[in-house]
């Protein structure tokens, strides 16, 4: 496993729960309670342990906490270069939806070797926008889910999301737009803040 996800395991655990919860949580996965190297790679059986503990540690279930990893990586100030990279997928929360299929090829610009899932966007007659995650490694439709549920948020829309299960290698989101403009949306600037 790329170390990226290792580290984004470790601070959303250190940053939500506090250090001394990451450090139980890394002694029972013997995982390395100093971190993760962002561009190192790893066994993927220590991140299987990682989420294994969360479970445990944090007393909530791998797909709530997959959930909150994605929620996570768009909302916290930590991680604010994620988000910019996301925004830059639509200057609206549908036009970002349509172009959910692009963030593996957006991402591989930034770090070449991160595998991310295959995605594919279909929009039905009925106003839903399914998204198609495909990943040998169960549990990143639940990652995606929070992510774009965050970003409904972000865009100032109002959606309806919800995790479809999963069959094979295939995880389906649906996600039903109600009010493309809801609300005001938080600020953005594709530059960072210095």
């Amino acid at each position: 496993m790329h170390g990226l996800v290792n580290r984004a395991i470790q601070c959303f655990v250190r940053d939500t729960y506090g250090g001394a919860t990451w450090e139980r949580l890394a002694k029972q996965a013997e995982a390395p309670v100093a971190g993760f190297e962002a561009l190192f790679i790893y066994d993927d059986e220590v991140t299987d342990r990682m989420i294994d503990a969360a479970e445990e540690v944090l007393g909530r279930s791998r797909e709530t906490i997959l959930e909150d990893l994605g929620t996570y990586l768009v909302s916290h100030p930590n991680v604010g270069s994620l988000r910019r990279l996301l925004r830059f997928g639509g200057d609206t929360f549908v036009e970002f939806l349509q172009s959910v299929d692009d963030l593996p090829w957006r991402a591989a610009l930034a770090v070449p070797d991160l595998d991310l899932p295959y995605f594919d966007v279909v929009s039905e007659d009925d106003g839903v926008v399914r998204v198609l995650c495909r990943s040998e490694r169960p549990g990143f439709g639940h990652v995606l889910v929070g992510v774009i549920r965050t970003l409904a948020d972000d865009y100032g829309a109002l959606a309806i999301l919800e995790h479809e299960g999963r069959e094979g290698v295939d995880e389906w989101i649906s996600v039903r737009v109600l009010s493309a403009e809801f609300s005001e949306g938080r600020p953005f600037q594709l530059a960072a803040e210095s």
